[in-house]
């Protein structure tokens, strides 16, 4: 019984650090939006292409709101701490049973 508590734990680990290392990364996919970043850059094609596919979906579903101010990261900033909270904690504590 222990393994299956000790995997249901470690899943509920991995899963928090990849949702909190996404948000940081859509919270630098904002800050970059502010500047002009090379586009040629390995990083910053990285970042482009790990946030744009739930961005554009969520830029195409939600119109821009006011004076072209968009809304799309922080909705999914918190998209991203929702399921965090929600998901992972109801791992551990299904862990914890």
């Amino acid at each position: 019984m222990f393994v299956f508590t000790n995997f249901i734990s470690a899943i509920a680990e991995v899963l928090h650090i990849a949702l909190t290392l996404y948000m940081y990364l859509i919270i630098a996919r904002a800050i970059l939006s502010w500047l002009n970043p090379d586009p040629y850059n390995q990083i910053i094609q990285f970042i482009y292409r790990v946030t744009d596919p739930p961005l554009v979906w969520l830029r195409r579903t939600m119109p821009t709101i006011v004076g072209g101010f968009d809304l799309s990261p922080i909705i999914i900033i918190f998209a991203i701490i929702f399921l965090d909270h929600f998901i992972v904690d109801t791992l551990r504590q299904l862990a914890a049973i």
